[in-house]
């Protein structure tokens, strides 16, 4: 519970519940539509900040307390943006949440599962992992209810709930006794942690490769419903709450998949299954090939995290430090292909005008990460 309250509060209200409001925002003439979208990048640029910083900060800190804290700044973000001060004074706030996200994904996960039997670890990474995906079907439901009170209130509002989850997660983290000196030896190689393992290395690139796949329907399904093909703001964001939804189930069946058959072998079937979900709007733009390819997608955004997490712990599974490094760094590299994603189609889109190249990039992505994970498998077979 502690976990998923995390992600939720850091991931699923702090970065995702800003997208249903940009429209709220620029309506209301708090932004201009350039703004809104600059608050979106420095939202992801602390993102990647946290990623790079949550490791570290366990060298010095209590784990249990980072944890805390960092829900703490979370909330506050929420509760700061509820007037509209100036640009800078949003960017400042949006900045620090995603920062607070990015230490928070890497840190909530690998401080709950050394506690969880290793049948069920795929399980409870699912449910952590959950939070992340209720925060977008939340954004896609509750937001546009409560913006009918207003903007103010609805960020007085998420500020409340991110709070009591706060609360609820409190006391909730296992004790770690973390020592702030890290282990001098290990029996697993230092150097692997770092990416001089192979499997780990295209385990960094793979999940790169799937945070650039995931970005054509994170950033565009909503807009290519609404404006590609017509069908208004009110049916798009029906795409959206099918993406969050099939989120929720998404990150648990992925768990569960990965307990049965392997992690390693679930991320290769769900890569090929993505790379057909995310080609689908580049070739059909039907309402059920849509709508497949929205669930079939937005089932990856956490289930990806889970699989990929699990292989970490899986592939160094001897010592608790060489897996916090190691997701910490799988973290930065989707952190890093998000972004990158983000201004490349951004810019694509800009220069073509045409979302179909935009879906037809993601499933090349996919594809190339597949290809990868098949390379590397097939290498490590061989040398022994």
């Amino acid at each position: 519970m502690a976990g998923f309250c995390a992600t939720l509060v850091g991931n699923g209200l702090g970065r995702f519940a800003f997208s249903p409001l940009i429209p709220a925002l620029i309506g209301a003439g708090w932004f201009a539509p350039p703004a809104a979208f600059y608050l979106q990048a420095a939202n992801l640029a602390g993102y990647l900040a946290g990623a790079l910083l949550g490791r570290p900060l366990t060298l010095r800190i209590r784990n249990v307390a980072i944890l805390r804290s960092m829900m703490l700044v979370a909330t506050v973000t929420l509760f700061a943006c509820a007037r509209p001060v100036s640009f800078w004074w949003f960017a400042i706030w949006r900045f620090a949440s995603g920062l607070s996200g990015g230490v928070l994904i890497v840190l909530a996960a690998a401080q709950v599962l050394p506690h969880v039997p290793v049948r069920k670890a795929g399980l409870a990474g699912g449910i952590i992992f959950a939070g992340v995906a209720v925060g977008i079907a939340g954004s896609g439901t509750v937001i546009p209810l409560l913006l009918r009170l207003g903007l103010t209130d609805t960020w007085l509002a998420l500020g409340a709930i991110s709070l009591v989850l706060t609360a609820i997660a409190w006391n909730g983290w296992p004790d770690d006794h973390h020592s702030l000196v890290p282990p001098r030896h290990t029996e697993f190689p230092r150097a692997a942690s770092y990416g001089a393992d192979p499997m780990l290395a295209s385990l960094y690139a793979e999940y790169a490769l799937v945070a650039m796949a995931l970005v054509p329907h994170m950033v565009f399904i909503v807009d290519f419903v609404a404006r590609g093909l017509g069908q208004g703001i009110e049916i798009g964001s029906l795409y959206w709450v099918a993406f969050g939804i099939s989120a929720i189930g998404g990150s648990v069946l992925s768990g569960w998949l990965g307990d049965r058959i392997g992690f390693r072998l679930a991320l290769r079937v769900m890569l090929a299954i993505q790379t057909v979900a995310v080609l689908m709007p580049a070739l059909l733009q039907t309402s059920l090939p849509l709508i497949v390819s929205t669930v079939l997608a937005g089932s990856f955004v956490p289930g990806s995290s889970t699989l990929v997490l699990g292989c970490i712990q899986q592939r160094a599974r001897t010592t608790g430090e060489v897996r916090h490094a190691a997701w910490s760094i799988a973290t930065v590299s989707f952190a890093i292909g998000q972004a990158v994603a983000a201004y490349t189609f951004s810019w694509l889109f800009a220069a073509t005008g045409s979302y179909a190249v935009l879906f037809a990039c993601g499933a090349a992505a996919l594809g190339l990460a597949l290809t990868i994970d098949l390379i590397t498998t097939a290498m490590r077979s061989s040398s022994r």
